[in-house]
């Protein structure tokens, strides 16, 4: 994950850690076990995912990478043979030594210009090496669109300087097919995934996106004006979604390629 990001809080992001993993094991599956992988997680967070990532691939050495501080010393808790974790943003990670899988859960939509990212990503692989990534596909739902053009609007848009969190750098699934192909991928899967999950309401909503949709702007607005961006933010988001119980229904892109051997 990359700037601002000092108020990721792990045990926030964690309240909804089931519905939160579930595409984490679907993409999981997608991927070939070999022995004696050498693997990078790009947004580790916590660790806790990498660690069974790590024990399930049995991978001979899983560098979790992230930028947050504060999830990083949650993931050092995680201890096993051949596992470690690194502070770098993913959109400037470099290896010395190739890797046999890149694998990024839920975080390169933190990273812009995806048309260059996903061919850098797969230049980090050996040959034969594999690629998973994870990407939430969510930039047109109200939790997210009230969120953005909330911070468009005074006093909110002066302290941001004219900060969107919606610059949404994600592509549509085919175009993500076709960087693969372009980058090396012979095999690839691509696939547009929809995760319903069903809430109480839009507080636990508020809960889910507070844990990290919203860490930029709680990060960029700071304490006190960050308080009043929440509660007109609720206010917004009770009028829009007045269902009990709410189906979030979540998208993800899930994609997978092996390159060239």
């Amino acid at each position: 994950m990359t700037a601002a990001t000092s108020t990721w809080d792990p045990e926030q992001y964690a309240r909804f850690r089931a519905e939160r993993s579930k595409p984490f094991y679907d993409l999981a599956a997608l991927v070939e076990t070999k022995p004696g992988m050498r693997v990078v997680d790009l947004g580790c967070g916590d660790g806790a995912l990498t660690a069974w990532l790590h024990q399930h691939l049995s991978a001979m050495e899983t560098l979790g990478v992230d930028n947050s501080e504060t999830m990083l010393a949650s993931a050092s808790k995680q201890g096993a043979v051949g596992l470690r974790f690194e502070r770098s943003d993913i959109e400037t990670f470099t290896a010395k030594r190739p890797f046999d899988l890149v694998f990024a859960n839920a975080s390169l939509h933190w990273v812009p210009d995806h048309k260059n990212l996903m061919p850098r990503l797969c230049a980090l692989l050996t040959p034969g090496g594999q690629i998973a990534v994870q990407i939430p596909a969510m930039d047109e739902h109200l939790s997210h669109t009230t969120a953005d053009s909330l911070a468009s609007e005074e006093p909110f848009a002066s302290a941001l300087g004219g900060f969107a969190r919606g610059f949404d750098p994600v592509l549509r699934p085919a175009h993500y097919s076709e960087l693969l192909w372009q980058s090396g991928c012979e095999q690839q899967t691509v696939r547009l995934n929809v995760y319903p999950h069903l809430l109480s309401g839009y507080e636990a909503v508020v809960e889910w996106v507070r844990g990290a949709y919203l860490t930029l702007y709680e990060a960029r607005l700071g304490p006190a004006l960050f308080k009043s961006f929440l509660q007109e933010y609720i206010r917004r988001l009770a009028a829009a979604i007045p269902q009990r119980p709410y189906l979030y229904a979540y998208a993800r892109i899930l994609m997978w390629g092996r390159m060239l051997a």
